[in-house]
Order: C-alpha cells, then sequence, then structure tokens
C-alpha cells in the first residue's frame, strides 16, 4: 500500500473520528455534569443540614427551588437557543450551571444558597433540547438509536456516580468544597466543547403559543402530564430525599447511605433497554401500568419496613422506576401526530419534573420536620402506585 493511500485513510479516520465520537463524548460530558450538578444537593444533605443546622423542610424547598428554575427555563429553552443558536446555548448552560452550583459553595446565608440553586435550575433547563439537536445532526440518521443512546446513559450515571463523587471528594473537602469543584469542572468542560467541537452550529426554533391550545383539548396530553410525573417522583423525587431518610430516620451514617443508594443504582444501567423490549413485546399501556404499579408498590415499602426488608426495597425500587422513560416517551409520542409532537414534549415535561422533582420533594421535607419522613415515603409510593391505572385510559394513534 503506498504512502498516499496510507496517508488518505487515516485523513478519514480522523475526519471521521472527529465528527462522530468528539460530539458524543462531549454532549454525554455536558449531560453527565448537567445533571449531576442538579442531583448532588441529595448525598450532601445530611451534611449541609447538620452543618447549617437546618431542618430537613429546608432540603426540601432546595428541591423545590431548583426545580421552579428548571421548569422556567425548559419551557423557554427554544427561545434562547433561536436568539443564541444551539452551540451557545450549551456554552450558557454549561458555565452557567457551574457558575451557579459554584456560587451555591460560597454563600453561607440560606436565601443566598435559594438564589443559587434556582439558578442552578435555570441554567440547566435549556440543554436538552439543543444537546439533542446538536447531537442528531452531528450524527448520521443510521447512528441516532446508538448516539442517542449513549448521551442518554447520562442520567443513570449520574445517579450511580453522584454519591460516589461525594463521598470521596468529602475525604479531603468540605461539601462546599465539592460543590465548587464539581462546577469548576462543567465550566472548563462547557468552554472545552465551545472551542474544540466540530459540530455545525445552527439555531433553534422559537415555540408558537398557538399550537398549544390543539393540544390543550387533548384529555391524553393531561393525562401524560400525571404520569410523567409520577414517573419523575419515583426517580429523581425519591433519590433527592432518601439520604437525609436514611440518616434522621434510620440513623445511618451519611457515607453508607450513600454506598446503599449507589449500589442500589448499580442495576438500573441496562434496564431500560429490558423496558423497551417489554414494550414492544406486550404494549405500552400495560408496560407503564406494571412499571407504575411494582414503582408505587417498591417506594411504599421503603416508608413501611425497616432493617434488611427496608434495604431490599431500596434495591428493587429504582430498577422499576427507571424503566418508566421508554414507555411513557413511546405513549407520549402516539397520542398526537408528528408535527406537534415536539410540542407536546416541551408541554409535557417542564410541569412533571415541577412536581415529581420539586413540588413532591417539598412536602415530603415538610412532613420530615414534623416528624413523618417514613410517611412521606409511604405517601410517595401511594402517589405513584394511584396512576398505576391511567395508561388504560390513554387514546393512542397507533394501537396497543
Amino acid at each position: 500500500m503506498d504512502v498516499g493511500r496510507i496517508e488518505a485513510i487515516e485523513k478519514n479516520q480522523s475526519v471521521g473520528f472527529q465528527l462522530i465520537v468528539l460530539p458524543i463524548f462531549f454532549l454525554t460530558g455536558i449531560f453527565f455534569l448537567n445533571f449531576t450538578i442538579r442531583i448532588i444537593l441529595s448525598p450532601l444533605m445530611p451534611t449541609i443540614l447538620k452543618d447549617m443546622n437546618l431542618t430537613p423542610d429546608v432540603a426540601g424547598s432546595f428541591f423545590l427551588i431548583l426545580a421552579s428554575g428548571f421548569f422556567i427555563s425548559l419551557s423557554c429553552s427554544g427561545f434562547v437557543s433561536s436568539l443564541l443558536g444551539h452551540k451557545k446555548t450549551i456554552l450558557l448552560t454549561s458555565v452557567g450551571t457551574g457558575a451557579a452550583i459554584l456560587f451555591t459553595g460560597l454563600s453561607h446565608d440560606v436565601w443566598a444558597i435559594r438564589l443559587c440553586i434556582f439558578f442552578v435550575g435555570l441554567a440547566s433547563g435549556i440543554y436538552l433540547p439543543s444537546g439533542v439537536a446538536i447531537l442528531t445532526s452531528s450524527v448520521e440518521n443510521k447512528n441516532w438509536g446508538k448516539a442517542l443512546g449513549v448521551h442518554e446513559m447520562a442520567p443513570n450515571l449520574s445517579f450511580l456516580l453522584a454519591p460516589v463523587i461525594c463521598e470521596v471528594l468529602l475525604l479531603w473537602v468540605s461539601w462546599r468544597g465539592v460543590l465548587m469543584m464539581v462546577g469548576a469542572v462543567s465550566i472548563g468542560f462547557g468552554l472545552l466543547f465551545y472551542k474544540f467541537s466540530t459540530s455545525a452550529d445552527f439555531h433553534g426554533e422559537a415555540p408558537r403559543l398557538k399550537s398549544l391550545k390543539p393540544l390543550m383539548s387533548i384529555p391524553s396530553i393531561w393525562m401524560m402530564m400525571v404520569l410523567f410525573s409520577l414517573g419523575v417522583t419515583g426517580t429523581i423525587g425519591v433519590y433527592s430525599m432518601l439520604p437525609l431518610y436514611l440518616v434522621q430516620v434510620h440513623g445511618m451514617v451519611q457515607s453508607e447511605a450513600n454506598t446503599l443508594i449507589t449500589l442500589s443504582r448499580a442495576l438500573t444501567i441496562p434496564m431500560s433497554l429490558i423496558a423497551g423490549w417489554l414494550t414492544d413485546r406486550v404494549g405500552i399501556k400495560w408496560t407503564l401500568s406494571s412499571i407504575l404499579f411494582f414503582s408505587g408498590i417498591s417506594t411504599l415499602f421503603i416508608g413501611v419496613l425497616s432493617g434488611k426488608a427496608m434495604m431490599v426495597a431500596i434495591f428493587f425500587q429504582p430498577l422499576f422506576a427507571v424503566c418508566f422513560f421508554p414507555p411513557a416517551f413511546a405513549a407520549l409520542s402516539q397520542i398526537c401526530n408528528a408535527k406537534v409532537r415536539d410540542i407536546a414534549i416541551s408541554l409535557t415535561i417542564p410541569v412533571a419534573f415541577l412536581m415529581g422533582s420539586g413540588v413532591l420533594p417539598s412536602l415530603i421535607g415538610t412532613l420530615g420536620k414534623l416528624g413523618y419522613f417514613s410517611e412521606g415515603f409511604i405517601l410517595f409510593g401511594c402517589f405513584i402506585l394511584s396512576g398505576s391505572m391511567i395508561p388504560f385510559f390513554l387514546k393512542l394513534i397507533k394501537k396497543n
């Protein structure tokens, strides 16, 4: 083989790497940091509350404030990307989220922390639409499934690794130092993405409010808002308050609680694939109903049981909870036509995150202050369990 041909092959391989691997690497890394910053307060919460002499209801208010900021920015993300373009939007979310959590670590007043946490939510909410847009524009259609599959591993990896990151860093720095270090990494990664990413930049489209009116008249849209709220409750909602619950009610050391939660998440990585297979096998409605039923039961058992039996419930609960999203997105895509599908998603997801990762964790924090922490998890489980019949009332375009 002549030298010129070898150089041409090496050049093509280099171009292929830059066009395919680099966008996936950068975007998955940014998504991982984005999600980690949003949930990192959870494994640190027992230490934060002890250090600042705070009560569980204050912890719940932190998650409600963060979810409120996330709700606002995700709802308005189309306006931001239409103005700045997707690459600058990703730069803004990465640097903004990192800076906000960094200043959270520097804050010593509860209201200053609340303000910084609100900006964490506000900065993080604009990522997902632009991240998916850049990723799908950077990869050929035939590779979308693999690229999105890698990208969507980020949240599960965050759930798995956030407690580990916290416990390792706490060996050398305080909880404030943990927040500042994670924030600095997010800022640096965002700057590296903007400088070295080979992805083409383009502007998003601002949502048209007149498109919302016909969707609001579809009963299944309202049902999906409730279902997604329950799905987020079973994942982020339970995760947010569980470390504090284990420490305050069951007397665990924070490191033990975080180790238990990490181990319980280790088996969740392949569960979304299993849920996707099950959806194709038995149908969307039966899959959604079964997942919500078992997720609700296992969440309820966390509040009812103690000792080893509770630990078993903690291991099973996330296995069911993470299965919710593949059939839920499949259902959401089948209750309206393709022209308004993105609007349906932008309408449903912000409400779900506000309720499931904000309002309900705040409620359980209030119950915890009043001495009813266990009852809060029982209430969580009852909420999720009550939604197990809703999928059968969905009207899907494709027959299930």
